[in-house]
């Protein structure tokens, strides 16, 4: 198992590394099921949004002084339209859940337990601030489409046993130009959630 250091903060303080983490979100989101043809620009805008908010939690995983891995979360009533809109119409109070934005990891450091350190991070932060709820969406392809390797196992089980609940009624769309594509397209994103309650 390789050493890697979990290192947490808040708002501003993820600064110095926001460079590193654009990097790696384009990098590990190239891959399938989201294909993202990532964009500098928009991850300085997209992260930025981040390091502004006080409340929000960076979760970063350093192999010596390489970021390798992050996850990131802030309060949904903090989230961007797209995202509190379907808890809105489900009458879920976006102030009482708070949202886990991506968990992104290097394949070389998968399989070492660094994705439910990543959960837990954020649970524990989501409880000491006494959200009711913590929820995340995941993009849903088509079963057969074309990019999808005959190796590609979805997240599905592991964050079920994990105590989180896909709910299709929840479901935002929103975005982003594929590696293959000319221009943007809309995409599915479906959320999944836990109470921490009792």
């Amino acid at each position: 198992m390789t050493a890697v250091t979990l290192v947490t903060c808040q708002g501003d303080a993820i600064t110095p590394h926001l460079e590193a983490l654009a990097r790696l979100r384009i990098r590990v989101f190239r891959d399938y099921p989201y294909l993202y043809d990532g964009d500098l620009a928009y991850e300085a805008e997209y992260l930025g949004r981040y390091a502004q908010n006080p409340a929000s939690l960076f979760v970063l995983a350093f192999d010596g002084d390489t970021l390798v891995g992050a996850s990131t979360g802030q309060p949904l009533k903090d989230e961007v339209a797209e995202f509190r809109a379907p808890f809105e119409r489900a009458d879920i109070d976006p102030s009482d859940v708070f949202y886990y934005g991506e968990s992104v990891l290097l394949h070389d450091y998968r399989g070492q337990g660094l994705g439910k350190a990543f959960i837990a991070a954020r649970e524990a932060h989501a409880r000491s601030h006494s959200f009711g709820t913590v929820a995340f969406c995941a993009v849903e392809r088509p079963e057969d489409h074309p990019a999808k390797l005959a190796s590609y196992r979805p997240l599905h089980g592991f964050w079920e046993h994990l105590g989180y609940r896909r709910r299709a009624a929840l479901t935002a769309r929103f975005a982003w130009k594929d590696i293959d594509a000319a221009e943007e397209s809309e995409k599915p994103l479906v959320f999944w959630l836990k109470s921490l309650a009792g």
